[in-house]
């Protein structure tokens, strides 16, 4: 059934508008585009800063020189609330100053990402430090009544209190980041959003599949899951490549020096030189190295194995980005396939009709 460009776009502004797509936008980390209009919007944000702290000081000068309708014995509190009000604007202001920086600033979104969610917790630490200083005039009394509460609540909310830790030790360790390919006990995907308390998962595989494809499905898993379980990441900034394979099955007949040959001669060509040459710059980058001695074959290789089918199993080896082995598999084996039928007399292939 045939959609009119009109009716499409009308049918995508109904979705976007949809208040859990919305939310679901907001959690991958879709990156703003830098427009000249930010500049005009940090203007007005200095503005409504000057003109919150400027109305506040006047409420507070009117109040000492008793012009507000106000009895005496509630001038400490509003006067809390007034300098409550000045510190928590200057609080928000820093927050939304900070982050229009990391956006203008920081190219790289998984370092920008983490920077915002730093800023945002020591925004939030900040703003409950003040209104517990305002509210509480005795420190020592409310420190041992907040160390008691501490413990009650460290107890009865143990689980989220570790997958807070684990945030922290995400945002300093970073065994991986946002926009990488993980896999973290049985779950396999691509780091869509790493919250205070869980992350977010856009997973591939998954149990209906068993390529490298989406498998249209999120996986959220609390934050203290890092504590407990292996973390694979396919994203390493140094290497980001994994070797994959390809495997079919040819009889004992076949010419297998001759299936070498055309097999490593497709695999180079498809795979090009550029990741031949990253592996020697990852040789030299090690040279000096704990790890120098690491053995990493900078071009395709072809393997013969016997197999119990009383066939040859010919499996190709190559060098991938991860987030592109789905593809790159299957485009090799169809150039493999069409290259090698063309020499039936040399390639024997099971079920072949001699």
């Amino acid at each position: 059934m045939k959609v009119d460009k009109e009716t499409e776009e009308k049918e995508i502004e109904e979705i976007l508008e949809d208040e859990k797509v919305q939310k679901a936008l907001s959690e991958t980390d879709k990156p703003t585009k830098k427009t000249p209009g930010q500049r005009k919007e940090i203007f007005l944000l200095i503005g409504y800063t000057i003109l919150i702290v400027v109305v506040a000081g006047l409420l507070n000068f009117l109040l000492e020189a008793g012009y507000l309708p106000i009895s005496e014995k509630y001038f400490p509190l509003v006067k809390k609330l007034i300098l409550g009000t000045i510190l928590v604007t200057a609080v928000l202001f820093l927050n939304s100053l900070l982050r229009k920086i990391v956006n203008r600033k920081v190219d790289d979104r998984a370092s920008a990402y983490n920077f915002k969610s730093l800023i945002n917790f020591i925004s939030f630490a900040l703003i409950t430090l003040v209104i517990i200083s305002l509210v509480f005039s005795n420190w020592y009394a409310t420190l041992v009544s907040f160390g008691v509460v501490s413990l009650i609540l460290g107890l009865a909310l143990q689980n989220p209190l570790t997958s807070l830790f684990g945030w922290v030790y995400l945002l300093l360790r970073k065994p991986y980041e946002v926009g990488d390919r993980i896999k973290i006990g049985n779950v396999y995907g691509d780091v869509m959003n790493v919250g205070y308390f869980d992350t977010t998962l856009w997973e591939f595989r998954g149990d209906y599949l068993s390529g490298d494809h989406p498998s249209g499905r999120i996986i959220k898993y609390a934050n203290s899951k890092i504590f407990s379980e292996y973390v694979v990441n396919y994203s390493w900034p140094l290497f980001p490549f994994i070797w994959n394979e390809v495997k079919f099955y040819v009889s004992y007949d076949s010419d297998f020096d001759f299936i070498s040959r055309i097999v490593t001669n497709i695999a180079e060509n498809e795979i090009g030189e550029a990741m031949m040459r990253r592996v020697k710059r990852l040789k030299k980058i090690l040279a000096d190295s704990m790890i120098q001695e690491l053995e990493i074959k900078e071009r395709p290789s072809v393997i013969f194995n016997a197999h119990t089918n009383t066939w040859i199993e010919v499996t190709v080896r190559f060098l991938v980005q991860p987030k592109h082995s789905g593809p790159t598999k299957s485009l090799l084996f169809t150039h493999i396939m069409k290259e090698l039928k063309q020499h039936p007399e040399k390639v024997i292939f099971p079920n072949t009709k001699r």
